[in-house]
């Protein structure tokens, strides 16, 4: 019988050694949501060694299956939590049909996660403009080289495609395409999460029913 690569449960001593940084009870001590996820956020890219901003995108496909993958956010303010990519693609299909998603974020340095669901909705033209021209070069002429979910034959097609565009744009701006935009998920429930010992953990969530509601809160059982 082959060794399981699946951690053990911890130990009592295990527990014993965790941080006590999530014992601090004022953490959850709000009565809005957004500002103590920046407050979280902050934490995380103190932190966190690569990407505290990652965050799991769940979406629903035609067959009804859900489906989920890691993407960035980009921004985060009272209109809910931003993110870009190309809207042909899988996700932004999904998205275009059934306008409503789920965040996760996972910050496994601080035994902190938060969760997110709520409509969807893609952020203006301007928006889109604005941070594409932040990226760099290379991220934008990668945004006109990829068909994005769709089949590839190998990577040479992919390398050519990238030095077709790179020549195409030689010494001149790379506008944003069409295809490439962002959206926009517009919180009605977000769920904070913090890891206490012995699976005893701490939940506190915010719901609405709309953006125009005042949030209420309430803790959950672990």
């Amino acid at each position: 019988m082959t060794q399981s690569v699946i951690p053990p449960s911890p130990s009592r001593a295990d527990y014993a050694a965790q941080l006590e940084a999530n014992a601090d009870e004022t953490l959850f001590e709000r009565d809005e949501p957004i500002a103590l996820f920046l407050e979280w956020l902050e934490s995380a890219r103190a932190a966190e060694p690569n990407d505290p901003n990652a965050m799991a995108l769940a979406t629903v496909d035609a067959d009804g299956y859900p489906d989920v993958r890691m993407v960035l956010l980009k921004d985060v303010d009272a209109r809910g939590f931003t993110f870009f990519s190309n809207q042909e693609s899988a996700k932004g299909g999904q998205l275009w049909a059934n306008p409503s998603a789920a965040l996760l974020f996972h910050w496994k340095s601080l035994r902190r996660q938060v969760r997110v669901r709520g409509p969807v909705e893609p952020v203006s033209a301007a928006e889109a403009d604005a941070y594409f021209a932040s990226r760099a070069r290379e991220s934008r002429i990668g945004a006109w080289v990829s068909d994005q979910s769709r089949p590839l034959a190998d990577r040479a097609t992919l390398e050519a495609r990238v030095a077709e565009q790179t020549a195409r744009f030689d010494g001149q701006e790379v506008p944003r395409p069409d295809r490439w935009t962002g959206w926009r998920v517009k919180p009605v429930q977000i769920e904070f999460w913090r890891d206490r010992p012995f699976r005893l953990h701490d939940r506190l969530r915010f719901d609405r029913t709309t953006q125009d509601q005042s949030w209420s809160r309430s803790r959950l059982w672990p």
